[in-house]
């Protein structure tokens, strides 16, 4: 999956977790001119161009033409709902991102997978656990389904590891930044050498997320504030205070930079300055299975070969794509036909998987596979193998409907906090109360 999440910009610098999507979207539509109605063309909407090249794969096996519209994510729920709610124009396949997923699959707008013909319970053992029941409504029923898995890491520079730590092997790296403890002990020999252990702030709110991993919001529609997710205030902050980090902000034109080599330290949200004197290199980013393709390899060309991948404090997944069956389509099968393909073919997912580097959910082809890749852009590190062990860790509970608005609250008052503009106490206080004004029906803590 590759897509990325401009629309968050500044809140993403320290945004309480947003899922993240995997994709450049960009808005397309696609096959209007085929002269064919109804039946004939097989309508898909989706928030990411990753479904272009599966679906010259279907064009050609069925001898039909396919109708793919790509709308911006930001657009996307708007654009969406409206079509499914009213059945007019609506298409026969629509793909859901982590961000709406669990408020999409309790509504009627995807077909019910695990009833007849269907059946797909019986599939359940040939997924990564948390992915399968991610695509299921309160009930239990599978609404839709997914052909990968996006655990997280954090992706170092293997040159910078050696001239600091003494070595590049990523088991030992992981076993240093394997608490916040050892991570800061990292920033600080890094610092040392003037190297920044990350780009900014928001790099750590996947780790301070997971590390006690509760849902949001509880079957009492109660706000779980756990431990974790207040010490992420503390967290963040020393990061700042400490100076372990670029001042590059997630997605900013630096952040982008210094994957290929040193930036102007706190180059903030501005263009790239050359000819800065202040210079310093990022050695890590956490980032999941799709930023090793749609970010680093994009980004990263001088040093390309130079990098690897190991684990945190605490394992993650961001993003994801999903897909259904819209339940008033009237082309059904050659939209189950379309669903099977991308989720459940063996002979098209291997091909998949070898092709793009997609860490896939499928099981039957990750087990086939897993242990024969090789990713020169990591100096032949077998990621997929390493992520795979890091999916086996996720728990799909703590997934809710409430995630991206709750997450970003969250992600802004920690901003604040960590430049000074409200202390701890204060930025807790004002977060319970813009979760109160957004869900009225949310008991937050006293």
């Amino acid at each position: 999956m590759k897509k990325f999440l401009s629309m968050m910009l500044t809140l993403v610098v320290l945004v309480g977790f947003v899922a993240g999507c995997s994709s450049n979207t960009a808005s397309s539509n696609e096959g209007k001119d085929s002269g064919k109605k109804g039946d004939d063309v097989l309508k898909v909407w989706s928030f990411t161009d990753e479904l272009k090249e599966p679906i010259k794969t279907f064009e050609e096996r069925h001898g039909m033409k396919v109708e793919l519209t790509i709308i911006p994510i930001a657009d996307y729920p708007t654009k969406l709902k409206p079509v499914l709610e009213s059945g007019v124009g609506a298409p026969d396949v629509f793909t859901g991102e982590i961000a709406f997923l669990k408020e999409w699959t309790d509504r009627n707008y995807w077909e019910n997978l695990s009833a007849e013909p269907y059946s797909v319970d019986k599939w359940s053992e040939d997924y990564v656990p948390y992915v399968f029941d991610l695509g299921k409504d309160s009930e239990g029923n599978v609404k839709a389904l997914s052909w990968q898995t996006t655990p997280g890491g954090i992706f170092y520079r293997r040159s910078i590891a050696n001239e600091v730590l003494g070595t590049d092997d990523p088991k030992e790296i992981g076993e240093m930044m394997s608490s916040w403890d050892g991570m800061f002990e990292v920033g600080d020999k890094l610092k040392e050498e003037g190297y920044r252990l990350f780009p900014d702030e928001g790099a750590i709110r996947w780790f301070s997320k997971s590390e006690d991993p509760q849902p949001w919001v509880n079957e009492n529609n109660e706000l779980i504030m756990t431990e974790a997710k207040l010490n992420y205030f503390d967290h963040a902050k020393k990061l700042r205070e400490k100076d372990y980090t670029a001042f590059a902000p997630e997605w900013s034109p630096s952040w982008v930079a210094s994957m290929n080599g040193p930036i102007a330290y706190n180059g903030g949200w501005d263009e790239v300055k050359e000819d800065s004197k202040d210079k310093t290199e990022v050695f890590s980013y956490a980032l999941p299975t799709w930023g090793l393709h749609s970010v680093l390899k994009l980004n990263a060309e001088d040093t390309a070969g130079d990098w690897a991948v190991t684990s945190g404090p605490s394992p993650y997944f961001w993003g994801g794509t999903w897909l259904g069956i819209y339940s008033g389509s009237k082309n059904k099968e050659m939209a189950w036909e379309f669903v099977k393909m991308m989720t459940h073919d063996e002979e098209f997912l291997t091909d998949w998987a070898k092709d793009t580097g997609d860490v896939l959910s499928y099981l039957p082809v990750t087990n086939k596979i897993k242990d024969d890749f090789s990713e020169p852009f990591l100096d032949g590190q077998n990621n997929y193998e390493f992520f795979l062990e890091e999916a086996n860790k996720i728990e799909s509970g703590i997934v809710t409907e409430y995630d991206q608005q709750i997450d970003t609250l969250l992600g802004s008052k920690v901003l604040e906090y960590v430049e000074g503009k409200l202390t701890k106490e204060e930025a807790i206080e004002e977060f319970y109360k813009a979760v109160e004004n957004a869900y009225p029906e949310i008991k937050t803590p006293k």
